[in-house]
C-alpha cells in the first residue's frame, strides 16, 4: 500500500458520507480517515465514539460536574436510583430528627 492507495481510499470514504449531512468539513476528513486506516464502517466508527466520549467524561468528572449543575445528582446516584443521603439514611434521619426536636 502507498500513499496513492491512502488517498483513495480517504476519498472513497469521503465520498460515502453523503448521509452525514450534519458533519462539518473537519469532521467527515477526520471520519474518512478513521474509516479507510481502521477498515471500518462508519456506523461502527460512530459508535466507538460515542463510547470513547462517554467513557473520557465519565472518568473525567466532567459528566458528574455537568449532572450535579443541571440535575443535582451524579452519574452514580443514577445509576443506583437514590442520592448519597438516601443511601446513607441522611434524608430520613434529619426529617426525623426536626420532627421530634421540639417534642418533649
Amino acid at each position: 500500500m502507498s500513499l496513492d492507495d491512502l488517498e483513495t481510499d480517504v476519498e472513497l470514504a469521503s465520498d460515502d458520507l453523503d448521509d452525514y449531512e450534519f458533519l462539518d468539513r473537519e469532521s467527515r476528513q477526520e471520519l474518512a480517515m478513521l474509516s479507510a486506516a481502521l477498515d471500518a464502517d462508519t456506523d461502527e466508527l460512530l459508535r466507538r465514539a460515542v463510547h470513547v466520549l462517554f467513557q473520557s467524561t465519565t472518568e473525567t468528572g466532567r459528566l458528574d460536574f455537568h449532572l450535579r449543575s443541571t440535575y443535582g445528582v451524579t452519574y452514580d446516584e443514577y445509576l443506583s436510583g437514590m442520592t448519597y443521603d438516601q443511601m446513607a439514611g441522611g434524608t430520613e434521619f434529619q426529617q426525623s430528627d426536626d420532627d421530634r426536636r421540639y417534642q418533649f
